[in-house]
């Protein structure tokens, strides 16, 4: 079916920021990682949370594009059964995760034909919301597999986010559910970035660059991460235009959320930024983690109504 065009929403010049460019619903909810089957193992209560919180971010705001949160894998099934529920008519556009060096179960050189299987089923545009290669193995592996992915990508889909600026810490932990568990799968979420952990450059860094402002970034934020600022300058030093970020329901919750959510806004208010909000708080969840589907989707509908509200146009002030 014919695709839908999509063209970046214009950023009113105002006292507050207009920050948020796109507002994505839910992160890779086809991933048992991220959303627990095992409450919800025929997506209709996702679907049922997706479709009130498309209609109260369309009430706060009557033009701002609401995106199904990447799948991981791409699977139009998955999107067909979420038609079949009517959640297709409450967002603007569908997004995709690609990560075939080093989780999924394709070639590289697959990329067109994954893109075209989710356009098959669907007249909505399609967004690459996550795509990347970890250091794991090598840095040459990665170097190719960035040159390989922006020169399948790059004027296909009308945004690429790739994942990520930096290695993750390995002091921290990965937002995902099953950790060692996975086995090398896991140990790969830690160097999927451009820089490594103590901020040095790896080969890619110089080859992401000849590609911007065409493709962008997606960089997760940990609660008062110390690494926004740099992150910032990273951003406007390699051309990137546009970003994309997390808005966390759980950490809304913690004390200090208000003020570590306004201070990281504030800082990528230069970009046009796709926030995507997600993460159960264990209070909130049928089972008590972030993954779980909440008790109250209109709960989860109303924390994305307040961050469009307070990060859409007109929103946090100076």
């Amino acid at each position: 079916m014919p695709a839908r065009r999509w063209r970046p929403r214009p950023r009113p010049s105002a006292k507050g920021l207009r920050v948020i460019e796109a507002a994505m619903i839910w992160n890779e909810p086809n991933n048992k990682s991220h959303w627990d089957l095992a409450v919800d193992p025929d997506w209709t209560k996702f679907a049922a949370m997706t479709i009130l919180a498309g209609q109260a971010i369309r009430a706060v705001d009557p033009v701002l594009p609401r995106v199904l949160g990447g799948m991981s894998p791409i699977d139009p099934s998955f999107v067909q059964r979420l038609a079949g529920y009517g959640v297709l008519d409450h967002v603007d556009a569908v997004a995709v995760h690609g990560f075939p060096l080093d989780w999924n179960l394709w070639k590289i050189d697959e990329w067109p034909a994954k893109v075209d299987e989710i356009r098959a089923v669907t007249s909505l545009p399609v967004w690459v919301s996550e795509v990347g290669v970890s250091t794991f193995g090598a840095d040459e592996v990665q170097v190719f597999g960035f040159d390989r992915t922006a020169e399948l990508l790059v004027g296909r889909v009308p945004r690429i986010h790739w994942y990520s600026l930096y290695d993750l810490p390995r002091a921290w932990e990965a937002t995902t559910r099953h950790r060692e568990a996975e086995g090398s799968s896991y140990y790969r979420h830690f160097a999927m970035g451009l820089l490594r952990e103590d901020g040095t450059p790896k080969p890619s860094l110089q080859r992401f660059a000849r590609h911007t402002p065409a493709m962008g970034l997606c960089q997760w934020f940990h609660f008062d991460d110390h690494r926004l600022d740099e992150a910032v300058e990273w951003f406007k030093r390699l051309g990137v235009t546009y970003i994309r970020t997390g808005l966390s329901w759980a950490d809304w919750l913690r004390p200090g959320a208000e003020a570590w959510f306004d201070r990281m806004m504030r800082a990528l208010e230069p970009f046009a930024t796709t926030v995507t909000f997600c993460f159960t708080p264990e209070a909130e969840g049928i089972e008590p983690h972030h993954t779980s589907a909440p008790r109250d989707p209109e709960a989860f509908a109303a924390f994305c109504a307040e961050m469009v509200r307070r990060y859409g146009a007109g929103g946090v002030t100076r």
